[in-house]
């Protein structure tokens, strides 16, 4: 049973930087893209960006330039480094990974940016 856990977010004021992490558990298991999404109060869940494991990488136009993503493959890890952050970057982030064509998702983390 393959399990995510995400860690990271906060409270950070605009301009600022946080960084996320997420870890899958499981042994032998070989992971084909890694990434979030993020999900705003009253807005539907959005692709902030996803990496596939030979490192392609994209990203939502609205954080082009202020997030990066990378991912270990022999530790089943990714990261998003957030910078530039702006209040509209708030939102509750998803990690997910796709293993066998199957989605899994971790539990959320919150990032508020105050202005």
């Amino acid at each position: 049973q393959v399990q995510l856990v995400e860690s990271g977010g906060g409270v950070v004021q605009a301009g600022g930087s946080l960084r996320l992490s997420c870890a899958a558990s499981g042994s032998g298991i070989s992971i084909n893209v890694m990434g979030w999404y993020r999900q705003a109060p009253g807005k539907q869940r959005e692709l902030v960006t996803q990496i596939t494991r030979g490192g392609s990488s994209t990203y939502a136009d609205s954080v082009k330039g202020r997030f990066t993503i990378s991912r270990d493959n022999t530790k089943n890890t990714v990261d998003l480094q957030m910078s530039s952050l702006k209040p509209e970057d708030t939102a509750v982030y998803y990690c997910f990974f796709v293993i066998d064509w199957k989605t899994y998702w971790a539990q959320g983390t919150l990032v508020a940016v105050s202005s």
